[in-house]
């Protein structure tokens, strides 16, 4: 599936994961478990998990940690696959 696709696909999803302060590595255990039920999961990151970094950085480094793929960012929002 393109990326174009997913991208379609995951405009009508809701949050099902925030990133807060305690910052990435407090969700990727349940963003595993998401993709393993989901195809895509739609993750919003708070002004307090941003700090000085930005989303597209903190995004990465999530799907890295998940070994999932980085759909898309918009805004404090990203999309994994």
């Amino acid at each position: 599936m393109s990326d174009q696709q997913l991208r379609k696909e995951a405009h009508d999803l809701d949050v099902t994961v925030w990133v807060g302060k305690a910052g990435i590595e407090a969700v990727v255990d349940e963003t595993i478990d998401q993709l393993d039920t989901a195809k895509l999961v739609k993750v919003k990151f708070l002004r307090a998990a941003r700090g000085g970094t930005t989303t597209d950085k903190l995004a990465a480094e999530l799907a890295d940690a998940a070994g999932a793929e980085l759909v898309e960012t918009r805004g404090n929002t990203a999309v994994l696959h």
